[in-house]
């Protein structure tokens, strides 16, 4: 199998890193999972709007999921409280989508109102598929 990264790994502006290390060979379904802490007094359904929005109007998205953590386990979560979850089809969707303009006007609300997140983009390995309907 083909290494996952190549020589065109390379770190881009706020610690993203460029998407043209992965082997498109190796690669189907990508996901984008934020982990996020918003900073006190921020309403948080204005921004989970606005992420809702955005999405909506992102062909390349193929679903978006959210959810505030339950267990409220400060240990284990490190204080991070949101997840926000994307699919694209291919490792080209998510960057066509990061490079978005509409997507680079909203990083800027998102990050004015986010006290630390923590961003994973890797491509999803299937180990239990769901049930059948």
């Amino acid at each position: 199998m083909a290494p996952l990264c190549t020589p065109l790994c390379k770190a881009t502006g706020r610690g993203r890193r460029a998407l043209g290390f992965w082997s498109a060979r190796a690669m189907g379904e990508v996901k984008h999972l934020c982990l996020v802490k918003f900073k006190e007094g921020v309403a948080v359904e204005d921004v989970l709007k606005g992420m809702t929005n955005l999405v909506a109007q992102m062909d390349m998205v193929k679903s978006f999921e959210w959810g505030r953590d339950v267990l409220n386990q400060e240990m284990l979560t490190q204080g991070f409280t949101h997840v926000f979850s994307l699919a694209f089809a291919s490792a080209d969707d998510l960057a066509t989508y990061m490079g978005h303009e509409k997507h680079a006007a909203f990083a800027g609300t998102f990050m004015a109102a986010i006290e630390k997140v923590v961003v994973i983009d890797f491509p999803v390995v299937i180990a239990k598929p769901p049930a059948p309907a």
